[in-house]
């Protein structure tokens, strides 16, 4: 007589094998994407109001890395690539990156699809925050980018604590809707109070309205190194709750019953991601639609798993506003456009077509 057990079995070897395939897929479109990445940094580097070949960027970059420069390469060349655009798109890779992951993050979290890093309203108090700064000339000589950068970091973390006591008060189970409520609620106050600053700006209501498009010009490598810690403490923070987020698109419950702490998992996302808004909003300025686009185009590719999902939409943020940037300082050249209005174009362009198959395939 047979044994049921071995019709019911799969041949031995074929689940081992498919997991060997998928390991190798996953393993291939890092590569892709990471040499996407070099691809674009190189070509932002290269093109802009002073034109430079290809090669000499790579020459002169590769060099500065092995501490060897070509003798060939002109010195006016080498310093435009290593000291004016090199730390200008290194520091749009991590900011882009930064928006990306903390948008995807957020998304499992609150397993809303509109939702974004900008959700909880900390983008609208990082925005306030360097808005002060700019309107009554607040200047630190000790910290890097001056008062700006410090008002904008202190008032995401203020306006985190803020919106959590509030939703905590309203609601002590701190639910998902409750809190996006108050981030709503709490976005709107920030803006008003920032038009209402504006108003009265006199002389700086044009540098003010430009910083809130968002903007690279003039990036250093100071800033560089603060949007870089910021990505490698609170992005790779954000990468160890893959397996937590996962767990939430089932529902907080059943997240609770396999041993999920739902609310210290919250608190914890919720704080990486506005220290990264905070920190991108204090470089850039408000860029709007990284966070809430690159997730959703990535998912299309590594589908709904955040343990994929987290480390792609870094690499692909990272690509897509290097790329808007460019875009931004070759397409009106000598005059620069604002990178929000690039990324704000391009996103509701696409998130349109993305909400377009979505309903069509209903």
């Amino acid at each position: 007589m047979d044994n049921p057990q071995k019709s019911i079995n799969p041949p031995k070897g074929r689940g081992s094998l498919k997991s060997r395939f998928e390991a190798e897929r996953i393993k291939f479109a890092y590569l892709l994407f990471l040499a996407a990445m070099v691809f674009a940094m190189i070509l932002c580097v290269s093109l802009g109001s002073v034109q430079i070949p290809f090669g000499d960027t790579y020459r002169v970059i590769l060099g500065q890395i092995l501490g060897d420069l070509p003798g060939q390469i002109p010195e006016k060349t080498a310093t435009i690539i290593l000291k004016v655009r090199l730390p200008r798109v290194l520091t749009v890779a991590c900011v882009g990156a930064a928006l990306s992951v903390s948008g995807a993050a957020m998304q499992g979290l609150l397993k809303n699809p509109l939702a974004d890093g900008s959700t909880l309203g900390v983008a609208a108090g990082a925005s306030l925050g360097a808005v002060l700064a700019i309107a009554f000339n607040v200047q630190i000589d000790w910290f890097p980018g001056g008062g700006s950068t410090l008002f904008s970091m202190l008032f995401a973390f203020l306006s985190l604590l803020m919106i959590m006591a509030m939703a905590r008060r309203i609601d002590f189970s701190m639910s998902t809707n409750t809190i996006i409520l108050v981030g709503v609620i709490y976005s709107m106050f920030c803006s008003s109070i920032t038009s209402l600053l504006i108003t009265f700006a006199g002389n700086k209501a044009k540098d003010i309205l430009f910083w809130m498009m968002g903007s690279f010009a003039g990036s250093n490598y100071g800033q560089l190194m603060l949007a870089a810690g910021a990505l490698l403490v609170c992005g790779i923070g954000l990468l160890r709750y893959g397996e937590e987020l996962n767990a939430f698109a089932i529902g907080e419950e059943n997240a609770r019953h396999i041993g999920v702490s739902v609310k210290g998992v919250k608190l914890a996302v919720m704080l990486l991601a506005s220290a990264l808004i905070g920190i991108t909003v204090s470089i850039s300025g408000t860029i709007g639609f990284v966070g809430l686009i690159i997730p959703h185009m990535t998912r299309m590719l590594t589908g709904p798993n955040h343990r994929r999902l987290l480390p792609f939409s870094m690499l692909a943020g990272a690509v897509f506003l290097m790329l808007a940037d460019l875009v931004s300082r070759i397409l009106l050249r000598p005059m620069e456009l604002p990178i929000g209005v690039i990324t704000s174009f391009v996103g509701s362009l696409v998130f349109f077509y993305i909400f377009y198959c979505s309903r069509r395939t209903l």
